[in-house]
């Protein structure tokens, strides 16, 4: 610190300071990391970072009504941007920090980057405890907040102001690392963010982060090149790890001169246009006839920036073939090294260029490829079969996305995340734009589906929202309805009601549980259960109350013209449909979810559900 030009600031402003200083650059364009921050006042945090975000309003901040769904705004804009840019997010100590918990964990399995900033206990303790304090009588060097420690990529407690000048820059370090990237936490006491230091004004300087694209061996890629030739029926899996490296068009060029399939994961979606004749659709315990059927048969897996879910395995049965082989593409390493693989550890975009170089005249045989084009018309064909409504009475789930698909432009953005709709989706959304297709499936989180879709349309404000969700997910969190309005921020919101949680109803259903608490009924009299009458929750109504344009819709019909109503509105809107609980479309092939089911018991439909999972465990494989 000696000779070096300082100047005089509380932690907090200090902390504001260099994080709206922050830049990142990749291919040469170069843009602020930090759009601002969302968060909720309490005496934790209004004193500290209250008083220096107002002191800096060009570091916007952003009032919401629930610290999980702050977290669940700021991923959805991150990840619309490719993780090139992100939001803070700030909160008291106590119930508001550990209401990020549970988003923060969505942001880290996901690969986003977000940034938390939970108000924490007294550092000079003096007048503990405080209120919401946790004690502990082994350490009192213990909060909430350490709570955040196992699903944080990096994590600190600022216990001196001095402490930032090191800090800051190791948490940015991980926020802008393509591999490394997830949820930091800078615990924050709140005594400390009110006192002062002279900082070094090189601290607030402009930096720009730069993101690089790392190239694997020269050797292993020869490998890798070798393994493709050699193979009979190669398949790409491409995941989320395509769009965030923008390789989508790299992908198109590979795959259309060597004729080898892709098939998508949940993250991947749109990696490809659907009907690109090379595009099987969905892999997986929610995937395509085509998908599955060459999944089973495939000697040779090419996974692009996937983690190999279990969904995308089939619970590890997707892959039969007896001596498959695995190539990954994937910036992590530990990604890279699944299921026994050649690891072509680097950036899926310049990867995908010099295989696609080096690979000569590798070409599929025209039969596969054939066989391939095949599977992809007659999927669509399958789609536009669960599109088309059926009848009188209430619309299915697939009908109602089949409207809002047939409704919607190409660059309009689908956003997702828990229930019934994400397997539905996965299959049936005709996607026409790398980034149309915005599903939550890594965390699957209740309740992310409107303040994602918020933290979307904040990315990129010309383009429509849809935000589809079920009254399971729309109780869980509808509070950021108020936020969108309040920011001018239109979101269209899908709302399916079929009284009750639809996906794990059909899944108890299917373990022999016969839908055991999943539905919105009154506690029966003389059974104790919950199989009365429905409850008489008005969705609708409670939407208007937050402030939205609502409107009801009890038919395909309706529903259409209701989209083209709500696009004409200037603030969120709300379109409530009733759908019937069952759904059209079964899985296929090895399309299997691995829920374990009681080994024994009473019931005969759990017994006979055993039975079936016994079977279908046998070809579960290790992949060595």
């Amino acid at each position: 610190m000696y000779n070096m030009k300082t100047i005089k600031l509380t932690a907090a402003q200090a902390l504001i300071s260099f994080l709206k200083n922050q830049y990142v650059e990749r291919d040469g364009r170069e843009n602020t990391f930090f759009a601002g921050c969302f968060g909720i006042f309490g005496h934790g945090n209004v004193a500290g970072i209250g008083q220096a975000l107002l002191q800096y309003p060009d570091f916007r901040y952003y009032l919401v009504r629930n610290e999980q769904s702050a977290v669940h705004i700021a991923a959805g804009y991150t990840k619309m941007k490719n993780r090139l840019s992100t939001f803070a997010c700030t909160s008291s100590i106590g119930p508001g920090a550990t209401n990020m918990v549970t988003a923060a964990a969505g942001a880290t399995i996901n690969r986003l980057p977000v940034l938390l900033i939970p108000g924490d206990i007294f550092a000079r303790r003096n007048v503990a405890p405080v209120l919401q304090q946790m004690e502990s009588d082994i350490s009192q060097d213990i909060s909430v907040n350490d709570c955040f420690k196992p699903i944080s990529r990096y994590w600190d407690r600022i216990n001196r102001p001095d402490q930032l000048i090191t800090t800051l820059p190791e948490a940015l370090r991980v926020l802008t690392s393509p591999a490394d990237t997830g949820a930091v936490t800078l615990a924050f006491p709140q005594d400390v963010q009110t006192e002062s230091y002279d900082y070094p004004v090189e601290l607030f300087k402009k930096r720009t982060w730069h993101i690089g694209r790392p190239r694997p061996d020269k050797n292993i890629l020869s490998r890798a090149i070798d393994l493709i030739k050699r193979s009979k029926m190669p398949l790409i899996i491409a995941g989320g790890g395509v769009h965030y490296s923008e390789a989508e068009e790299e992908l198109r060029s590979f795959v259309e001169q060597t004729g080898i399939p892709v098939a998508e994961t949940f993250a991947g979606k749109g990696s490809l246009p659907y009907d690109n004749a090379l595009n099987l659709g969905a892999i997986g315990a929610t995937g395509t006839q085509g998908a599955n059927e060459i999944s089973k048969k495939a000697d040779l897996v090419i996974g692009i920036g996937t983690r190999y879910s279990d969904f995308t395995t089939a619970s590890k049965t997707a892959f039969q073939q007896k001596n498959v082989n695995f190539i990954n593409i994937n910036i992590c390493e530990f990604d890279a090294f699944k299921h026994s693989a050649l690891a072509l550890t680097g950036d899926a975009k310049v990867i995908l260029q010099e295989l696609k170089e080096i690979a000569d005249n590798y070409k599929v045989n025209n039969t596969y490829r054939d066989q391939v084009a095949k599977y992809n018309n007659n999927w669509d064909l399958k789609v536009t079969a669960a599109y088309t409504p059926e009848g009188e009475g209430l619309p299915s789930q697939s009908e109602v996305i089949g409207a809002v698909n047939e409704f919607s432009d190409p660059e309009d953005v689908l956003v997702c995340a828990s229930g019934s709709l994400p397997g539905d989706l996965h299959k049936l959304w005709r996607t026409r734009n790398p980034k149309g297709f915005h599903l939550e499936y890594g965390y699957s989180c209740m309740g992310y589906e409107i303040a994602g879709g918020l933290g979307a349309k904040i990315a990129c404000p010309e383009r429509e929202i849809y935000a589809m969700v079920g009254d399971g997910g729309y109780l869980m969190m509808p509070s950021e309805i108020v936020t969108s309005i309040q920011e001018g921020y239109k979101l269209t919101i899908i709302l399916i009601d079929n009284k009750g949680f639809a996906s794990i109803g059909g899944l108890s259903k299917s373990i022999g549980n016969e839908e055991f608490g999943t539905r919105y009924k009154y506690r029966d009299e003389k059974s104790g259960l919950l199989e009365g009458k429905d409850l008489p929750v008005d969705l609708a109504a409670n939407a208007a109350s937050l402030g939205a344009e609502v409107i009801k819709t009890d038919s395909i019909v309706s529903l259409k013209n209701a989209l083209l109503k709500a696009k004409s509105f200037s603030k969120t809107t709300v379109i409530y449909i009733e759908t019937v609980p069952e759904r059209k479309i079964a899985g296929y092939g090895y399309a299997w979810w691995d829920v374990p089911i009681a080994e024994v018991s009473e019931l005969k439909s759990v017994q006979e559900a055993r039975k079936k999972y016994d079977q279908q465990r046998k070809n579960q494989k290790y992949y060595l």
